[in-house]
């Protein structure tokens, strides 16, 4: 029942998330058939080499994670279930875009990333306690952005990439006194995601929503209480960037 219930809450998770992507892919191209044959602004802006801007990004971020062999030990005989939660972010950046062709950027995004990740342990005598992760990244995005023709002041394009990560500063909340569970301080994530570009006389602004994964196994190698019933942790991020150029 419990490993039903898991599943049908991420399924209901998964399923606001496509509509809210659907609300806004509807949104965005109601947009661009009204701007189709509006005057363009700053016809030529797209043929710079280089250009600069800056990104505020609101993001909801969780470990993945898998149970090692301990898990089921009976060492581990009172813990029912390791649960990730995802919990609000925000992250402030800027980016230099580099001009490949017409339809090709690549673009760098070197942003300060403040996360939040939270594990709760829940136990057979339905007690919780809970380890409360919260990290400054410092991230370097290098990213691909495939954009299609413009069509009046707005195009469309997907982006996708690699980022590695670094953390600036961190602490380890915990709900009892027994230990903290040891976490990496470097990351790297594969992201890929989609967004407009809308063209105003005087600037661009570009919302983007992007999906990221960690690849890389976030466990630290010190052995405790909490660490040891995890085989695995990956990060996983759902962010949305509001772009100015």
């Amino acid at each position: 029942m419990q490993a039903f219930n898991i599943w049908h809450q991420h399924a209901v998770y998964r399923l606001k998330i496509a509509l809210v992507v659907l609300a806004f892919l509807v949104c965005t191209n109601a947009s661009g058939q009204l701007f189709r044959w509006a005057r363009q602004h700053n016809p030529n802006y797209d043929e710079r080499k280089f250009s600069y801007g800056f990104s505020i990004g609101l993001h909801t971020s969780s470990y993945q994670l898998n149970y090692s062999d301990k898990f089921v030990s009976k060492a581990y005989d009172t813990v029912s279930s390791i649960q990730p939660q995802f919990l609000p972010g925000f992250s402030l950046g800027f980016l230099v875009n580099y001009r490949i062709n017409d339809l090709l950027d690549l673009r760098v995004m070197p942003k300060a990333g403040f996360y939040s990740h939270r594990l709760t342990y829940f136990f057979t005598n339905r007690t919780t306690q809970y380890q409360l992760v919260e990290t400054t990244l410092v991230e370097f995005p290098i990213l691909l952005k495939f954009k299609s023709v413009r069509r009046g002041n707005v195009r469309m394009y997907m982006i996708g990439g690699i980022t590695p990560a670094f953390e600036a500063s961190g602490k380890n909340d915990i709900g009892n006194a027994t230990g903290t569970i040891p976490i990496l301080r470097r990351n790297v994530s594969l992201e890929a995601g989609m967004g407009f570009d809308f063209y105003f006389p005087l600037f661009k602004f570009s919302p983007e929503i992007r999906f990221s994964r960690g690849i890389v196994n976030m466990l630290g190698d010190d052995s405790n209480f909490y660490k040891d019933p995890i085989s695995r942790l990956n990060t996983s991020t759902i962010a949305v960037y509001l772009i100015f150029q």
